[in-house]
């Protein structure tokens, strides 16, 4: 007996914790898209990556255009001239590619460019976000659009809205 009453006892306590937490969600997509700096940034971002690429893609081709006067060039050259020019198109398309990972790669120069451009804005959203939250004595604040999976979310617990307007911005322009 004294079992099944401390049993029911701490359901009961943990039952009622779990109601005392308060959630809500917002959605960054939704957020980002009100504020203008960021749009800035993903257009000096995109333009930026067009003019890389563009230089990629002019040093890729340099090199196809030695390997077919190489390939013309090839029954006339000697032994040595073949190595020569051979070795000077490795060597070129070796720097391409080198050239290609440092603009596109991991720790590349458009890596780093985003998170220069991107880093302040994230943390004027978390401030918000955070800001929100403490005004409103929740407990936690998903984001709809991260890797939690969230199945459902009653439309009463988005803070999007409240977020966008703690960033000093115009709710409701876009459709979510």
């Amino acid at each position: 007996m004294k079992k099944t009453i401390l049993i029911l006892f701490f359901t009961f306590t943990a039952f009622t914790a779990a109601l005392a937490q308060r959630f809500a969600y917002v959605d960054s997509d939704y957020i980002l898209k009100h504020m203008p700096e960021y749009a800035s940034s993903q257009k000096q971002l995109a333009s930026l990556s067009d003019q890389w690429q563009k230089e990629v893609d002019g040093r890729f081709q340099e090199i196809d255009r030695l390997y077919k006067a190489y390939q013309a060039d090839q029954v006339l050259m000697t032994a040595d001239m073949r190595k020569r020019r051979e070795a000077e198109i490795v060597d070129k398309e070796k720097a391409a590619k080198d050239f290609q990972r440092s603009i596109f790669g991991p720790d590349g120069e458009l890596s780093k460019k985003s998170t220069a451009l991107i880093k302040p804005i994230q943390d004027r959203v978390s401030k918000a976000v955070q800001a929100v939250a403490e005004g409103d004595n929740l407990d936690m604040i998903f984001d709809k659009n991260s890797e939690v999976i969230m199945l459902y979310a009653s439309p009463r617990y988005d803070k999007s809205n409240d977020v966008v307007t703690r960033l000093g911005l115009k709710p409701g322009v876009f459709a979510k």
